[in-house]
This record gives C-alpha cells, sequence and structure tokens, in this order.
C-alpha cells in the first residue's frame, strides 16, 4: 500500500461547545462534511463508492450513499468500539479498498452530535432535554462500574497515576502537552478555543476532574462533523489538490490488554502504557522511517498525560521519559523540535474522535496549516492512547 494510495479532499463543518449544534441532525453535518471534502477534491458525491468509519458511528454507508446521490456502493467499513482508536485505522480500510480495487474513491467520515443523543461516558443517561435511548453498556464495564469507574476519564487516570508513581511523571509536565495545544488554537480560527489561551499556572489552578487530570487535561466536547476523500495515487495527481500519500498505517494493541479501559490490565509487562508500542513497529517497519525523520505530529488527546505515554510508546523518547520530553517548549509549534497538534486538536480545536487530526496533518502536509512546520514531509497520526484497538498513520507531502 505505501504510497499507493493518496488523500485528495478534506472537509468539515463548524465546530461547535457540546449540544450547540440545534439547527441540523448528526447525519446532515456527516453529509455536509462528505460534500465539503468532495468539493475539496474536485470530485461530485456521485463518484464516491465507499464509506469508512468508527467507533460506531451513526451514520450508516448505505443511508450515506443515498443521501448523496452515489452511483454504486462498493465497500462499507467500520472500526467497531476502540473510540478513538479506530481514527487511524478507518483511514487504513479506505486505502486497503483502494488498492485491493475493492473501491475507487473512499469518504472517512465521523460525525459527532452527543448533544442530539446519549453521551459516551453517561452511563445509563439520557442527553439533557432530550428522549434518545440511553448508550448501550459494553461488556466489559461489568469489570469497571462496581469499582465506581464511570468515565473515560477516571479509567485513564489509574494508568497516569500509576505512571507518575513509577517514573516521577509530574502535572506540570502535563500541562505542556495543553498549553501548547491552546497555543496553536489561537492560530485556528476554526478552533472552539480560539481567542482562549491558556497558561502553565491556569492549567495547574484548574478543578479536578479525575485525579490527576483538571478541567484542561482532558479533551474538548464539540459537536460537528469532518471527512476525507481517498482515492489511488496516480488518480490523485489530475485532481485539484495537491495529493497527500498513505506512507504507512497499522492498528491493533497488545492482546493481554482486551478492552485496556475498562479491565486494567496491570499485570501485564506494557502497563502503564499508551498500548501504541505494537502499532509503532509495525509503522515505522513499513514506512521505512523512524521517529526522527518525522517533522510534525497529530497524537491523539484525551487526556493530556495519555499523550505522554503515547510519545514514549511511538519511539519519540524512551519509557518514562515523556514528562520530561514534552518540557522546553518542543511541542510549541511551528519551530517546536516535535510541533504537536498543530490546529489544537482534541483539546482545542474540537473533539470529534480525533479525525480532525487526519485533517490537520493532511494540511501540513500541504503546506496550508494555520500554523504551518516550514518544508514538512513527514506527518505522524496517532490513534486514541490506551484502548484497544488503536492506530497510526504516517502521511507523506506528495
Amino acid at each position: 500500500m505505501r504510497d499507493r494510495v493518496a488523500i485528495a479532499g478534506v472537509g468539515e463543518t463548524e465546530y461547535r461547545p457540546w449540544g450547540g449544534v440545534t439547527d441540523r441532525s448528526e447525519f446532515q453535518l456527516a453529509c455536509e462534511a462528505i460534500l465539503a471534502a468532495s468539493a475539496d477534491a474536485g470530485l461530485s458525491p456521485h463518484d464516491l463508492d465507499g464509506f469508512a468509519s468508527y467507533a460506531n458511528d451513526r451514520n450508516d454507508a448505505p443511508r450515506l450513499a443515498a443521501a448523496l446521490g452515489c452511483a454504486e456502493l462498493r465497500f462499507s467499513g467500520m472500526v467497531w468500539d476502540g473510540g478513538g482508536g479506530g481514527v487511524c485505522a478507518a483511514v487504513a480500510h479506505a486505502a486497503h479498498a483502494i488498492h485491493a480495487g475493492a473501491a475507487s474513491a473512499v469518504a472517512v467520515v465521523r460525525a459527532l452530535c452527543q448533544g442530539q443523543f446519549g453521551r459516551f461516558g453517561r452511563i445509563g443517561g439520557r442527553a439533557p432535554g432530550r428522549q434518545a435511548a440511553a448508550p448501550s453498556v459494553p461488556p466489559g464495564f461489568a469489570y469497571a462500574l462496581p469499582m465506581g469507574l464511570l468515565s473515560p476519564a477516571a479509567m485513564c487516570a489509574l494508568i497516569v497515576r500509576r505512571h507518575m508513581h513509577e517514573f516521577g511523571t509530574t502535572h506540570h509536565q502535563m500541562g505542556h502537552v495543553a498549553v501548547a495545544a491552546r497555543g496553536h488554537a489561537q492560530l485556528n480560527p476554526r478552533a472552539v478555543m480560539h481567542g482562549r489561551p491558556l497558561t502553565l499556572e491556569e492549567h495547574a489552578a484548574a478543578r479536578l476532574i479525575a485525579d490527576p487530570f483538571r478541567l484542561h487535561d482532558c479533551c474538548l466536547e464539540t459537536d460537528g462533523a469532518c471527512a476525507l476523500i481517498l482515492v489511488s495515487a496516480e488518480r490523485a495527481r489530475d485532481l485539484r489538490r495537491r495529493p497527500v500519500h498513505v506512507l504507512a498505517a497499522a492498528e491493533g494493541g497488545e492482546g493481554a490488554w482486551g478492552a485496556s479501559l475498562y479491565t486494567h490490565a496491570a499485570p501485564a509487562p506494557p502497563y502503564p502504557s499508551a498500548n501504541l508500542a505494537p502499532v509503532a513497529r509495525r509503522l515505522w517497519a513499513m514506512a521505512g522511517c523512524g521517529p526522527a525523520d518525522i517533522d510534525v505530529a497529530q497524537v491523539y488527546e484525551n487526556f493530556t498525560g495519555m499523550v505522554l505515554l503515547a510519545l514514549e510508546d511511538l519511539g519519540f523518547c524512551a519509557r518514562g521519559e515523556g514528562g520530561p520530553f514534552v518540557e522546553d517548549g518542543k511541542l510549541a509549534g511551528p519551530a517546536g523540535a516535535l510541533p504537536l497538534n498543530t490546529a489544537g486538536g482534541n483539546l482545542a480545536e474540537a473533539y470529534v474522535h480525533g479525525l480532525n487530526l487526519v485533517l490537520e496533518g493532511v494540511r501540513q502536509m500541504r503546506g496550508e496549516s494555520t500554523c504551518q512546520v516550514r518544508d514538512a514531509e513527514l506527518c505522524l497520526v496517532a490513534g486514541g492512547p490506551g484502548v484497544a484497538p488503536t492506530s497510526a498513520l504516517v502521511l507523506r507531502r506528495g
């Protein structure tokens, strides 16, 4: 698959705080994002013959194909569960379908409008003012609910707290992730947190959510949708925009983890980690490059502390050194040693289960980011840390 498939178009709706979209349905947002991505690529939505998504996205492929007027539906793919871990895997599945000849133009889409549905993490609850059915509870929660683990924040807090105990990681170090993301959002008018900068002092003083996470350690809750269009690299050369090649993609994780946020397999050798190390080994082998070659990175931030573990697993620093690694402005783009989440990421741009991170990677490779890294040729995108399965991509400038 290496360099055989390209991202030809990207599109998104506006991003609003949780519950902020009341004038359209979540399905309409998905269609809007796909239409925008198709226009960006110079394609008609009728040209699409495949759809891919993840995290049990509610907008199924047959309904999208019918609404968009697709001539034929040849491929549909869903990366089940894993939350934001599946973001890069969905792109990979679309790329595999094109490379195998199963489809010619695949849209990867994620729409998230939780104000219209039961909210992720609201166990047994309903969206305020809505009559939607409560979300189903995954089987793994049988291990978590009796112990009071009612949210991803509490589940990831256990992993990070263990990392702090073993390696001396500090909450101040996590603050560098949050402050860098918020700084990048000040350059991005699309970002929900545009116009709202953050200091390390404000990060440290915010209210506690789940020890050690405070308010600004946690990803946003937003409404919105985004999409991207993949075609063969050969076809992409004749389309409207500069193509961005999918150099490598990998998904999975340590088998012993299972649904790691629920079961917390503490006896397993990788614990505490982001469950990205086995994915990273296969990713770098496929890409023919390594962490030192990456110009800019988009790493899923469900919580700041999990980013430190992800950077370790991905090979940017040794195990236990994620905290010191992010200090001294390394993450602040565009001139940092490793510019991270240059549109603001899940912490400051929007939370669309991380697909907006892939869009920002594409913009970096096109030279169109609001926080552009000079002469960037390779971008790493990594999915949700601490979940199973998770996934990662390496994008290359075309």
